[in-house]
């Protein structure tokens, strides 16, 4: 069996000149609405280039492949995203559980926003799963919610948190997919995020309670 390679996903180089930063964005504007009307299997370095009206030379300066491209407008969402919500349950003015309500609230309203795109981008996830760059950021987050952990059950055992934490992401994300992808009304995703919440905080109340017994 052939085993494929892992894709540069990499830039090329990194546009110092406001000429240059313009041309990025308009490449990745137009890349985003590609990957929305096309989807993955569709989407091609050249048909962006088409639709940002540049050269494939001039798109290939920045990006070797549509890798990525791809990559690299996920990790501009991930790192929005991953921002918005470490900002939320860093804020040390409220209590622990009522951060993760407000997280998950987030999370689940941010992947409904420009639902087509991202589960075009959650499709595209299996072209540069296993690069280098892509494992960072995935651990960038995993460091984010286990600090959590550690300050909302700082009783319980690191193994513990740790499989908490794993499980609490994979919920979050498993359950944000599916709302995006379904056509409910504001009040249903509304009820669907405080029901993930429910259950996030009555599992961490379960974990807190069983290190007082």
């Amino acid at each position: 069996m052939t085993i494929r390679p892992t894709p540069r996903i990499s830039a090329r180089k990194q546009p110092k000149q406001e000429r240059s930063r313009q041309v990025v964005a308009a490449i990745l504007t137009a890349a985003g609405r590609v990957l929305a009307r096309e989807g993955v299997r569709r989407f091609t370095a050249a048909r962006v280039a088409v639709e940002a009206g540049v050269s494939v030379g001039s798109l290939y300066q920045y990006f070797p492949n549509k890798e990525a491209i791809l990559f690299r407008l996920q990790a501009d969402e991930w790192k929005e995203t991953g921002g918005l919500l470490g900002g939320i349950i860093a804020d040390a003015t409220l209590p622990p559980l009522e951060r993760l309500r407000a997280a998950v609230h987030e999370f689940i309203r941010s992947e409904c926003e420009e639902a087509g795109m991202r589960t075009a981008l959650d499709d595209a996830e299996r072209l540069y799963r296993d690069a280098p760059e892509a494992r960072r950021l995935r651990l960038a987050v995993t460091r984010t919610v286990r600090a959590f952990m550690r300050e909302a059950l700082p009783h319980t055992p690191q193994s513990v948190r740790i499989v908490a934490a794993d499980v609490m992401m994979t919920a979050m994300e498993a359950v944000g997919k599916q709302i995006s992808e379904g056509e409910y009304a504001p009040a249903a995703i509304d009820a669907r995020a405080r029901a993930l919440a429910d259950m996030f905080c009555a599992y961490l109340d379960t974990l807190h309670a069983s290190v007082d017994v």
